[in-house]
């Protein structure tokens, strides 16, 4: 099982970033018809928390069905468990927890600070998710600490022949 480049994965989180505004867009739009678009500071707080739950569901069945993404198929990739004919979803939901590795420090750092100029928030994003690709470099399989840590494996799919 190859393991796929790590500037190949980094492009498929672009892509995934792409994909996960189209489900998060939909998901505020139903979100505001449900509350009649509240602004009450526990309506703010239940639309956070209602899109770390759609983001998460629309991962983790992506990764239990199919073991990829829109963008992980496109980039020919898929996360196995090895063992498992599919991605058990106790596991599943293991790595999207430790997924967040790659943004909450940069969350955190945000809210401990102030920062609200997407500058700041690009720069902090930066510092937090360059060390955690690096991870990658440091794994003897190539794997990312959020897949070591859940005992998943992103491997590369091979090309279709036409």
């Amino acid at each position: 099982m190859e393991t796929p480049s790590v500037r190949r994965r980094l492009m498929a989180m672009v892509y995934e970033a792409f994909c996960l505004f189209a489900v998060c867009a939909f998901a505020i739009g139903l979100y505001m018809l449900l509350t009649l678009n509240s602004q009450h500071p526990v309506a703010k707080i239940g639309m956070n928390l209602w899109l770390v739950a759609v983001a998460g569901a629309y991962f983790m069945w992506c990764w239990i069905d199919s073991g990829h993404t829109l963008a992980m198929k496109t980039w020919r990739m898929k996360v196995v468990k090895v063992g498992h004919a599919k991605v058990p979803f106790r596991t599943a939901l293991l790595r999207y927890v430790l997924a967040w590795g790659w943004f909450a420090p940069a969350m955190m750092v945000c809210w401990a600070f102030g920062l609200h100029k997407p500058g700041q928030i690009a720069i902090a994003l930066a510092v937090g998710i360059v060390p955690w690709a690096m991870t990658a470099l440091f794994d003897r399989d190539r794997q990312f600490l959020h897949d070591r840590l859940a005992g998943t494996r992103l491997i590369a799919l091979p090309k279709r022949k036409r």
